[in-house]
């Protein structure tokens, strides 16, 4: 999610690093939404911490999530099969982790769906194969 906000709001301090990244894509790459990204991303576009002077309403967050959509860099991707194995292989911690979850989701998501994960979040990148950190 991080990565789809700075992508989006271009006075998030990461804005630059994620759209030359994006820029350095050829033409042929699609950006994937999961419905944990696809949430967050929503939930983060409404949040005035994050979005400050641009916060949207709930149909303005749509409209945004509609444009990456509509310009074809993006697409809402279903979950696969193996989801489950793989998030509860990553979720098997003896201590309690609340603010594991979702993050454990969207690896094992990208893992079951043979995608890489992008992400500005160093633990994230560790835990992911085949992910690809982005360094502000």
């Amino acid at each position: 999610m991080n990565v789809w906000i700075a992508l989006t709001y271009r006075a998030h301090k990461h804005h630059l690093v994620a759209k030359s990244w994006l820029d350095s894509l050829p033409d042929e790459v699609v950006l994937c939404f999961c419905r944990v990204t696809q949430l967050g991303f929503l939930r983060l576009l409404t949040t005035p911490a994050v979005m400050q002077d641009q916060v949207r309403s709930q149909a303005g967050a749509w409209a945004v999530y509609d444009d990456w959509l509509q310009d074809g860099r993006a697409e809402f991707v279903e979950e696969p099969p193996a989801v489950e194995r793989v998030f509860r292989t990553l979720t098997q911690s003896g201590q309690a982790a609340p603010k594991d979850w979702a993050d454990s989701y969207v690896s094992a998501f990208a893992q079951a769906s043979g995608l890489k994960l992008v992400t500005f979040d160093q633990v994230l990148q560790r835990r992911t194969a085949n992910a690809l950190l982005l360094e502000p």
